[in-house]
């Protein structure tokens, strides 16, 4: 054995620890998160058609100001990790509380804006004359739970940075927990119909919120950091989250046109859609996790001014994220028979979506590079650069998939169309991490 190799085996042995530690609990948290809505829409569903019906439209509204705000998570996350390394924690929980300030601030904001248009927001989003009410109703009561939710959001971040990804999977599974059983006895036990689906999910979100700050208080009082408002770092923090921003509102453009297209090329194609897309996003779990341990392991390399072993993470998450890849490609195929018949019994369902889901099946390791490399250059804080990489990608993509209905090929054609965006992410983000532009070390970038 050279000594080149007897010294990387045990650096990759150290990496491979670290991704693990940090990967796992941020998988089972990613997971918990959508699990509320779904258990909600197993208790609403049970009281009509009408209110299971208005609950999707009011979740549909929910989970997009929440994903547009993810922001908070990710940049607290970088932020936070470059303090870690240059063994500042005091500093480190002061700009991570600049993050929850922010998170009050706009969602604050939120239920200002939200109250009195929920009625036009619902009607926006096509909701029947008999499912519109019990939307309204949600909507307007699940609002107020929007401030605890940014603050999870922001708080996770600060977790995240501090290479602390566990407390957070046990917020999730406990607000999971509550959230269930504070649905079943409000709308069943009080009788409170959709209304206590909602108030649950916000008394469930606040306790969860309650849970973060004390958490974070508790880490501020041990270090001597401030808790008071700053608004120097509040509007650093805004600004390091307005390229964020941009690339998840580009990402969401992106998902958003491909499901219109979807629904030109017939019902069963985008009910097939639907499926493929569904699945898609929980396959995006798996890989997100490694991004999340991206995030936090650059940051704190970068802030200790460990260029190389930034780099040498960097190129073992890789790995990491093809060899998940191709798992989860192998996994896709093998099961393709099996999902389908989970989701519907229409066999026209099942012949648009299948050759779709080997599209998805064979794109995984690149799904798992770009996640990968999404992840390290969120954790070197270069959001300007994923900003526009992303709106790259979306003037590739736009064209490209609206031709499908026109070209032929149909959701299978989409889905290749799907695949392109996915190659145009890897090759600038692959660009990226050659370049070594992003390795840019000290406490803050």
């Amino acid at each position: 054995m050279t000594q080149a190799s007897a010294t990387g085996l045990p650096s990759r042995r150290r990496h491979d620890r670290e991704i693990i530690a940090l990967a796992l609990p941020a998988f089972g948290a990613l997971v918990a998160e959508p699990l509320f809505i779904l258990a909600d829409s197993a208790i609403v569903g049970h009281l009509g058609t009408a209110q299971l019906a208005g609950l999707g439209v009011a979740s549909a509204l929910l989970t997009t100001a929440v994903s547009i705000f993810v922001f908070l998570a990710y940049a607290t996350t970088a932020a936070v990790a470059r303090r870690v390394g240059a063994g500042e924690l005091g500093a480190a929980i002061r700009q991570g509380m600049d993050g929850i300030w922010l998170a009050i601030l706009l969602g604050c904001a939120v239920i200002v804006a939200v109250l009195p248009t929920a009625p036009a927001l619902i009607d926006l989003f096509g909701a029947s004359d008999t499912a519109a009410p019990y939307a309204v109703t949600y909507l307007r009561i699940s609002s107020l739970g929007i401030p605890p939710m940014l603050i999870v959001l922001a708080a996770t971040g600060v977790l995240r940075g501090l290479q602390d990804t566990k407390t957070p999977l046990r917020v999730a599974v406990a607000g999971f927990v509550a959230n269930a059983v504070l649905n079943v006895l409000l709308v069943y036990g009080l009788d409170l119909g959709i209304a206590g689906s909602a108030w649950g999910t916000v008394i469930a979100q606040c306790g969860m919120a309650a849970v973060y700050l004390v958490v974070v208080v508790r880490g501020a009082r041990r270090h001597g950091a401030s808790l008071r408002p700053d608004a120097a770092g509040i509007r650093a923090s805004a600004q390091a989250g307005v390229p964020l921003l941009v690339r998840t509102l580009s990402l969401r453009a992106i998902l958003m046109i491909a499901t219109a297209v979807a629904a030109r090329l017939g019902d069963a194609d985008v009910a097939a859609h639907q499926i493929v897309l569904s699945l898609w996003s929980l396959l995006a779990f798996a890989l997100d996790a490694i991004a999340i341990a991206g995030q936090a392991i650059i940051g704190r390399y970068l802030g200790a001014g460990d260029t190389d072993g930034a780099r040498a993470a960097c190129r073992r998450m890789v790995e990491w994220g093809i060899a998940v890849g191709i798992a989860l490609g192998l996994l896709v195929v093998l099961a393709r028979p099996l999902l389908l018949p989970m989701f519907t019994g229409d066999t026209a369902v099942w012949h648009a979506a299948l050759p779709a889901l080997l599209v998805v099946a064979v794109s995984q390791p690149l799904s798992g590079v770009v996640f990968v490399l999404d992840g390290v250059l969120m954790g070197a804080g270069d959001g300007p650069y994923l900003a526009w990489a992303m709106i790259l990608t979306l003037a590739v993509f736009t064209p490209v998939a609206l031709l499908v209905p026109s070209v032929g090929g149909g959701l299978t054609a989409l889905w290749g169309a799907m695949t392109l965006m996915m190659t145009v992410r890897m090759a600038t983000l692959w660009w990226r991490a050659r370049s070594g532009h992003w390795l840019v070390t000290g406490a803050v970038r």
